[in-house]
């Protein structure tokens, strides 16, 4: 279990994109897939892990209401979390009442999305047939990727013994360590949400928030 991907939103794309490429990201890979939800993106591979920026392309899109709310033009907007056993993070998210909102079950990967209200977040849960691939980076986003990697993400409004229960690890503190040393950080802020999360790409350490 890792985190192998967050997405922040932006109503101007090509702006957060020049900001990501200043700080050491390179060649995002555009996935027509998200037109469903009235979307553009920019996926960027760092390390296996990936940054992503979504952008509103249609009114009353989930991602445009989310900004409308916070009165933001940019703002934290989903954590992906990979597991080994989609079957089993399912269940424990019906027992725990959590909604999902949409899922899919493709042949290289298996996905859910939690509800925010629930989670604090939009949190997508993502088995890959193969645990080293990765659907939404592209194709050959092995060949694009810069060195470095997601080392954290911090979400705001969340229950943390939820989480908690939801992913089967324990909590130290305010946080969750998952297997590969990353980890989910639960803080207080004026609104719910994803609020700022850090990586290392290349000899940059960034943090977005």
């Amino acid at each position: 279990m890792r985190l192998r991907q967050v997405a922040w939103a932006a109503r101007d794309l090509e702006s957060m994109k020049r900001q990501l490429e200043h700080g050491g990201l390179r060649q995002p890979f555009r996935d027509p897939g998200v037109g469903e939800f009235g979307l553009d993106n920019a996926v960027y591979p760092v390390g296996d892990t990936f940054f992503e920026v979504v952008s509103p392309i249609q009114d009353g899109t989930t991602a445009g209401r989310y900004l409308d709310r916070r009165g933001v033009d940019t703002a934290g907007y989903m954590v992906l979390v990979q597991v080994d056993d989609l079957d089993a993070v399912r269940a424990r998210a019906a027992e725990l009442g959590i909604r999902a909102v949409w899922s899919i079950d493709l042949d290289d990967i298996r996905a859910t999305h939690l509800h925010p209200r629930d989670l604090g977040a939009i949190t997508s849960i993502d088995q890959p047939t193969d645990p080293a691939s990765w659907r939404w980076g592209g194709p050959s986003w092995e060949e694009r990727a810069v060195t470095g990697g997601l080392r954290s993400v911090e979400v705001a409004g969340a229950d943390p013994e939820r989480w908690s229960a939801l992913l089967d690890r324990p909590l130290d503190g305010a946080a969750i360590t998952l297997d590969d040393g990353t980890e989910i950080r639960f803080v207080e802020a004026d609104q719910p949400g994803v609020v700022a999360c850090d990586l290392q790409a290349g000899l940059a350490s960034i943090r977005v928030d």
